[in-house]
């Protein structure tokens, strides 16, 4: 039996070996760490039998398959511990997920987050127990059966009875604990260690609010102790970070009752959004960009002719006008094909740049909310490009650099990943392979580091998708490169070649933001709320010392203004102290304190967010730092 390493080294075997063996004859080091094997491209358990050639990858937590089996594996520690304390608990799915995992129980007392502690020291018993993991598999009646009548689980029954007759049913035992799962697990639950439970919630089985909703524990584990407390301490960063507490203490947005999902920006708030798009809009004629509006609401015929209508409308709002079936837009760029179509095109004209600040909805199950960062109206930065096959790398290029100029801007890093034909598509496969092809070498070209995303693209193409990565640490997916053969043949776009005959355009879908309501929310979180001075919506507070020198105060605010500084005054009867404390609680990037001193002088008593005070300065020296800042 002949195995090639991932290496590129090829080992020979005369008997059967599992994927560990293998691992420990590379190294005791390898094998004390590895999580799991890859044979031939098919994720497996590390007591999996090599049998056969084939090509073999030992997976360590580094990767994400690895750290996959980790966390699924302390998963079922989770479930093993909920078991022996309260033994009338049901079953229902416990996967990995980004950051951790989770379990869904059917209790049947409350569960509280007090109760954590308890299912956590339980769970440390087990691990130290050392008990061996190991698969074992049944026919689907004999499955149904053991979970039936053994187990009492009837939501494993449920998710057996969906599988297919003929299907072999794999288990995972570990000690008394058995549980339904693909895997793969670890080999033992003394290699799990470093882990912690982090929080209660509801959510209905399956998914479904027809269903009973159960309780989900979430937590997460890592390879080493270190590891889990740098991922606490930066939970507790982002919670001091939230842009839901922060929203409401600078006063920039808030959800009311009366719109759950519809976002209300105040004063403030609005004035940032506005900043942002002024920033957009100023980017985006420099490089060739018109500027349009399309309605926000568009029949069914639209729609249809679209692909929307059977492939998002479970997510579109809709209604009857003179009993004809009309949406609510979810995107802009069907109204954008319509301004397209509107007049004659010519190559000449080719490529056309135009962008659209759309108000799109959606509808997100309540349970998905989540402050700015997933609401049901937002304004999508769109621009649609539409171009000849032969300028597609060139504009793909420039819609790269445009989204590194920006996100550069507020100091984000990020990385690229490129999503092929997802199996829900429409068009030819022709069509997706030149629109593949044209996105890799735009990437190429430009030596981008990128990661393929199989299967991942929108319905229509594939994409190009931009994850930021914020101040301490996390990732958010905000701009995104479609390229789309199949909206200007659905809607016969045309323009006239140098060859006097119709063709056909090419479409780019783009946007930088993505959500300029979600890039706020981000924005918060990545600078605690204290904005760089040019994006802060007061950058300037004026503290008058005592009520007597209020009318010189509002003097030197009005100058301010008439240079085009956003500043506020603190007119309150309080002492000075107190006034800036709370300045400094609002994070304004600047406070100047004026009393007698400065009124004889003419020069400010300035105080910096991050400096702390800085000395007199005049007028014009304040204009300075502020300016600089841009």
């Amino acid at each position: 039996m002949k195995i090639q390493l991932k290496d590129g080294s090829v080992r020979k075997y005369e008997n059967l070996v599992s994927v560990f063996e293998v691992a420990k004859e590379l190294s005791e080091g390898l094998a004390r760490v590895a999580c799991a094997g890859e044979v031939d491209g098919n994720i497996v358990d590390l007591r999996y039998v090599l049998s056969k050639d084939c090509t073999l990858s030992i997976l360590t937590f580094e990767n994400e398959n690895g750290k996959s089996a980790f966390r699924h594996t302390t998963s079922h520690i989770l479930a093993q511990a909920v078991k022996r304390l309260y033994p009338n608990t049901e079953l229902a799915i416990g996967p990995s997920i980004e950051d951790g995992f989770y379990y869904d129980f059917d209790f049947k007392n409350a569960f509280t987050n007090e109760d954590l502690e308890a299912v956590e020291s339980e769970m440390k018993k087990i691990v130290k127990e050392n008990f061996e993991i190991h698969r074992f598999t049944l026919n689907r009646a004999d499955a149904i059966a053991f979970m039936q009548e053994e187990r009492g689980e009837k939501y494993k029954v449920e998710l057996i009875e969906d599988l297919p007759e003929d299907e072999e049913i794999s288990f995972y035992k570990q000690g008394e604990f058995v549980d339904l799962c693909a895997g793969p697990h670890l080999l033992s639950t003394k290699n799990v260690k470093a882990f912690k439970l982090t929080s209660v919630a509801g959510a209905y089985w399956r998914g479904s609010e027809k269903n009973k909703m159960l309780t989900r524990i979430y937590g997460t584990s890592f390879a080493k102790n270190s590891e889990l407390e740098d991922y606490l301490t930066r939970i507790e960063e982002a919670k001091k970070r939230d842009h839901r507490k922060l929203g409401k203490e600078l006063g920039l947005f808030t959800i009311m009752d009366e719109g759950p999902g519809f976002p209300f920006f105040l004063p403030k708030g609005m004035t940032l959004k506005n900043l942002l798009i002024d920033y957009w809009r100023k980017l985006h004629e420099r490089e060739g960009y018109v500027e349009i509006s399309t309605p926000i609401m568009l029949n069914r015929e639209l729609w249809e002719t679209s692909g929307h209508w059977d492939h998002y409308k479970d997510n579109m709002y809709t209604t009857k006008i003179d009993g004809e079936d009309f949406a609510i837009k979810p995107m802009n760029c069907p109204g954008g094909m319509l301004v397209y179509k509107s007049v004659p095109h010519s190559y000449k004209e080719l490529p056309i740049r135009m962008g659209e600040l759309g108000l799109v909805h959606r509808h997100e199950k309540s349970g998905a909310l989540h402050g700015l960062m997933r609401v049901r109206c937002f304004t999508q930065d769109d621009a649609h490009i539409y171009m000849t096959k032969e300028q597609i790398t060139d504009e793909i290029k420039g819609v790269v650099r445009l989204i590194d100029e920006v996100y550069s801007k507020f100091g984000f890093k990020y990385h690229v990943e490129l999503s092929t034909k997802p199996e829900n598509s429409i068009g030819s496969d022709e069509d997706w392979e030149i629109a593949t092809a044209g996105l890799k070498r735009a990437l190429d070209e430009l030596q981008m580091n990128y990661v393929i995303n199989e299967g991942d693209g929108a319905f229509y193409g594939p994409k190009i998708d931009f994850h930021l990565e914020d101040s301490i640490g996390r990732t958010w997916q905000c701009g995104t490169i479609q390229l789309d053969f199949q909206l200007p043949l659905r809607f016969e776009a045309e323009y006239i070649g140098a060859d006097g005959e119709k063709h056909r355009p090419i479409m780019i879908h783009r946007v930088v933001f993505g959500s300029i309501e979600r890039f706020i929310g981000i924005l918060i979180e990545h600078y605690a709320g204290k904005f760089p001075v040019w994006l802060a919506p007061v950058q300037i507070k004026i503290l008058p010392i005592s009520e007597k020198f209020s009318a010189y105060s509002k003097d030197v605010l009005m100058k301010f203004k008439e240079k085009g500084i956003r500043c506020e005054m603190d007119e309150r009867d309080e002492k000075i102290g107190y006034k800036i404390r709370e300045a400094q609680l609002e994070k304004v990037p600047y406070m100047i304190i004026l009393g007698e001193k400065e009124a004889q002088s003419g020069m400010f008593s300035v105080r910096s967010r991050e400096q702390g005070d800085i000395g007199a300065l005049s007028f014009e020296s304040v204009i300075e730092h502020i300016e600089s800042d841009k």
